[in-house]
């Protein structure tokens, strides 16, 4: 990240995460393997959140033109991966969406409230800290796909506790 280095992110990385409360924990690896532009990653069996730095400069060049939000880029990235890590009905509707005979229509339902948790978990941490516009930014262009799969109207207003 521009005028960041690895282990300033890492810092920085770390004080969120503790500010939060999780008991998961982070690691910092540069790129996500493969193609996609994933900045970050949940493993429930390891109970640990993966962030990749350069993929997350990337994202942020790509969504806001300038890497100059890097940094507050990954915070918001590790707040809405602190939320699949948080959220006590993840392993229930993974399960749910793994089911062979599921619908389609109900595997896509099951994807945005997934996706959803996460982000609500994200604005309870970060509301009232300089990143809430950032956030709220970046939630919506990552739901956005999800919202479309379901054939809903994307939102870009704030969620609330019941969203």
């Amino acid at each position: 990240m521009k005028g960041l280095t690895r282990g300033d992110f890492e810092e920085r990385i770390g004080c969120w995460l503790a500010r939060s409360g999780s008991a998961a924990s982070v690691v910092v690896e540069e790129r996500f393997p493969g193609r996609r532009l994933v900045g970050g990653k949940y493993n429930p069996v390891s109970h640990q959140v993966t962030l990749y730095r350069e993929t997350i400069r990337e994202q942020c060049l790509q969504l806001f033109g300038t890497d100059a939000y890097a940094e507050a880029f990954g915070v918001v990235i590790l707040s809405h991966e602190l939320g699949h890590a948080e959220d006590p009905d993840l392993q229930e509707l993974s399960e749910r969406l793994e089911r062979d005979r599921l619908p389609a229509r109900e595997k896509k339902s099951l994807a945005l409230r997934i996706e959803r948790n996460a982000w609500k978990y994200a604005y309870n941490l970060l509301t009232d800290s300089p990143y809430a516009a950032l956030l709220q930014e970046i939630s919506y262009h990552s739901l956005m796909p999800y919202y479309r799969a379901c054939h809903l109207p994307a939102r870009k207003k704030k969620q609330t506790a019941s969203a």
